[in-house]
């Protein structure tokens, strides 16, 4: 298996790219997973909706709609662009963003079933005995809940690792700026000859793909085994 150059950056800018829309995106999500599990409030439903608007929107879509905010001409972009001199169309940056945005449904629904799943008397029982909310879900809840956040965590990288369709209108596909994995193997796709190439490629998305739920898996039991014990 032989890659380029170009094929390496883009593998080098996938993992990045996902590295970094998860560790962005993972503690926002346990907060909203926190507050559509524990949290009775008008809104409660059109904030469920728009947090799983990305499953169901096609990619593409929410990459037009990304452009049209976070464009320099965007409401967003604008403000960003002229306030803080940060562009994120068309940037790696806005990779990360588009990624985000399409992982975060799957990483929210990992952990508010995590939430769900732990009994709200344990967490009431210890504020009853001098904790406080912090304390109770740093010391109580969080270590409950902690095989759902990886998952959620090994959920969204996965998706963002191989997301496509709204990064690539969003940021499009720059060899060595924004061309990721998908975009690369896409842009190959269409040049007649590339076959081996493609293959590769494929063969090492299956292989990051693999390895990243293999991790979750062995994290995931060692947690379970160090909650349990």
């Amino acid at each position: 298996m032989e890659l380029d150059a170009a094929a390496w950056a883009a593998i080098a800018l996938s993992l990045r790219v996902a590295t970094v829309a998860t560790l962005v995106s993972l503690p926002i999500a346990i907060a909203v997973a926190w507050l559509l599990a524990r949290k009775r409030f008008w809104g409660r439903g059109l904030l469920n909706g728009l947090v799983h608007l990305p499953l169901v929107l096609p990619p593409v879509v929410t990459g037009y709609l990304l452009l049209l905010a976070f464009g320099t001409q965007g409401p967003i972009g604008g403000v960003l662009r002229d306030v803080f001199g940060i562009t994120l169309a068309f940037r790696w940056t806005g990779a990360v963003l588009a990624a985000a945005i399409m992982a975060f449904p799957l990483t929210v629904r990992a952990i508010r079933l995590g939430f769900e799943a732990v009994p709200a008397g344990l967490e009431d029982a210890a504020s009853t005995l001098g904790a406080s909310r912090i304390r109770v879900f740093g010391t109580v809840t969080l270590p409950l809940i902690a095989p759902a956040v990886l998952a959620g965590a090994v959920l969204g990288f996965a998706k963002a690792l191989g997301e496509f369709g709204a990064t690539i209108t969003f940021v499009a596909a720059i060899p060595g700026q924004t061309q990721t994995i998908p975009s690369a193997i896409y842009g190959l796709l269409q040049v007649p000859g590339q076959t081996g190439a493609v293959a590769s490629l494929v063969l090492v998305s299956i292989a990051l793909a693999m390895g990243t739920l293999a991790l979750a898996e062995w994290l995931s039991r060692r947690m379970a085994a160090r909650i349990a014990g």
